[in-house]
């Protein structure tokens, strides 16, 4: 998905179609009311997607996992409700929630892929000395993403990396 600003994604879904952003204005942050599961189940029942146990227990463990899950970590969650839920299960639910643009994952340095709601999208600066990461505005990327495009025609997705340096207890001097 192309930008920086989940404000200004076009999102494809399971139909072929394209949702406008407005109509994913929709999705909940994570502390939003306990019926944010469902709204969002909605949405991807709007935009043709299906809504299985599987899905629905999973976007249930997104809702309540810190803000940067891995695939094993929503699994356990998900697993701790309905054990019969196998992680390859989990896998095929995460690309397809990302494919109809309701998560976004992030390699935060060498680790695996972690996952959080594309409404609460954001980007990561991650300190290469002490783990600390820190969640940028994407306002942080936007000239890098205008140098980008202007001079390589490249659209960068800053949501999907993490920027590795020092924070300010490990730099130097």
């Amino acid at each position: 998905m192309a930008g920086c600003s989940y404000g200004r994604l076009l999102l494809s879904v399971s139909h072929g179609s394209r949702i406008p952003p407005r109509k994913l204005a929709g999705v909940p942050a994570a502390d939003e009311p306990a019926n944010r599961v469902e709204e969002v189940l909605e949405l991807l029942r709007s935009s043709g997607g299906r809504v299985t146990t599987a899905r629905r227990q999973l976007l249930a463990a997104l809702f309540d996992a810190p803000a940067h899950a891995t695939a094993e970590d929503l699994a356990t969650a998900v697993q701790e409700r309905a054990p019969e839920v196998h992680i390859s299960t989990i896998y095929r639910n995460l690309d397809e929630l990302e494919r109809l643009g309701v998560i976004v994952h992030t390699h935060l340095g060498h680790g695996p892929a972690t996952y959080h709601l594309a409404s609460a999208s954001h980007g990561h600066l991650v300190c290469e000395i002490c783990g600390t990461t820190i969640e940028a505005p994407p306002v942080l990327f936007d000239q890098l993403s205008r140098e980008a495009l202007a001079r390589f025609g490249f659209e960068i997705d800053p949501r999907h990396f993490a920027v590795l340096g020092r924070c300010k207890r490990c730099a130097p001097g």
